[in-house]
Parts: C-alpha cells; structure tokens; sequence
C-alpha cells in the first residue's frame, strides 16, 4: 500500500466483475422462458442483471405475461439455480485484468471481500475455480445473496462486508458490473469503479466507469478513494 493511503479494503462482485459467468444466468433464463412456452427480450434479461432471483423471475413473468403463484415463482427460481449451476460446472472463465487485480491486491495487504447476489451454494462453484487458478482463497469474507437481510440494490450486502473486514466506507472501493450493484455500492458510501459488460450503468457521483480490469492497479483503486466526493462529503 502506498504510503498515506486510505485504501484498506477492496470489495468485488461475481458474476461479470470477476468472472464471465453472467451469461450463464442469461442462458438459464431465457431456457426456463423457452420452458414455459414463450420467448424472454433481450431488454427484460438485460434488467435482470445484477437483479435478485426474486426480482429477476418477476421481469421474466411479466414479459412472457405471466401470472406465477408464489410456489411456481419459487420452483421457476429453484430451476434456473440449478441450471446455471450445471452450466458453471462445464467450464468458468476470468473477465479481462481481473485475475492480475485480485493477485496484486492481495500481495499489497489489502482486505477483500466477495460480495455477490448469487447464493452460497453457486458461488461455491465459482469460489473452487478461483482458489485453484490463484492457489490460496483470495477473500477474506465473502458475503453471498442467501445470506443477508436485502440484496443489491440495497447496500446492506456491502455494509455487512465492511463491518465484518472492520472498515469504514471511506476505506473501500467496491468493484461491479451492474447497475444494482453499483447502486448499492454508492448508497453504501463507497467510491465505486464500473466495469459494465452486458448492462449500461449510468454515470453518478463517486462512480468511475471502466471498460474492464484490464490495466486496472492498486495504485489506480487509491487514487479513487481519495477523488471520492461521496467521502469528502463526509456520506
């Protein structure tokens, strides 16, 4: 770390930040539409990304116009789980500088955290593919969608990582792709850095948007703690 720095912790999303796995999600999805006798647009699976399992299958419903119970929502869900799941097992792939980010992050003493939407028993596939390319966990937390009291865009997620890393907003960045994720990284007071693939995310204060990882350094994620307005305004 650099000296005078105030960066002590770097908290990165999943699915599309770390890892090209959000196609998967996509691919489960418009097969479960496929399933149910329709055809899911591309406009409603691009609002799906980032977006709880919940939210996610209440876009799909809509747009194919249907009326799901509960139990039905629910079994929609379930299935999608398990077939992104199988689709994760056939192969996983990192997204552009984000493997050389997280090693340099690492080897400088920062804290980590994963902090994803997706839920402890498919991040699992994905944690496995990590440790065995990096040879060691590169997370000191990892705080997944199941596991938390609301999902992004709620910033409960990351304020539940920081308190278990013991840093404060002003000490992170939050790394993400999507537009709920980084909603949630701001309103949890953190200077966020976009890296959007597959959804636009609009410009807002505190946010730096970023075609990938690729070239992304440690010396980069501190210089955006201390541009940060969010905590220059004490937020």
């Amino acid at each position: 770390m650099s000296r005078g720095s105030d960066l002590r912790a770097v908290l990165f999303d999943m699915d599309g930040t770390l890892v090209e796995t959000e196609q998967y999600w996509g691919e489960a999805m418009f097969e479960l539409a496929e399933r149910l006798g329709g055809r899911m647009s591309e406009a409603a699976r691009a609002r799906t990304i980032g977006a709880s399992m919940r939210v996610s299958m209440n876009i799909l419903h809509a747009d194919l116009g249907l009326r799901r119970s509960e139990e039905q929502l629910q079994a929609d869900a379930r299935w999608v789980e398990d077939r992104t799941a199988e689709l994760m097992a056939a192969g996983i792939s990192w997204r552009p500088g984000a493997a050389e980010l997280l090693r340099e992050v690492r080897a400088t003493g920062l804290a980590t955290a994963l902090v994803t939407t997706t839920p402890r028993r498919l991040a699992g596939i994905v944690l496995a593919v990590i440790r065995a390319d990096l040879g060691e966990d590169p997370f000191d937390v990892t705080v997944c969608g199941d596991e938390v009291p609301a999902r992004k865009p709620d910033p409960a997620p990351y304020r539940q990582a920081m308190q278990a890393l013991a840093v404060d907003p002003g000490e992170c960045v939050v790394i993400e792709d999507s537009q709920a994720g980084v909603t949630a990284g701001l309103a949890a007071g953190v200077a966020v850095l976009g890296v959007p693939a597959l959804q636009p995310v609009a410009e807002a204060p505190g946010l730096t948007l970023l075609d990938s990882l690729a070239g992304v350094d440690v010396a980069f994620l501190e210089d955006l703690v201390a541009a940060d307005p969010l905590v220059d305004a004490g937020i």
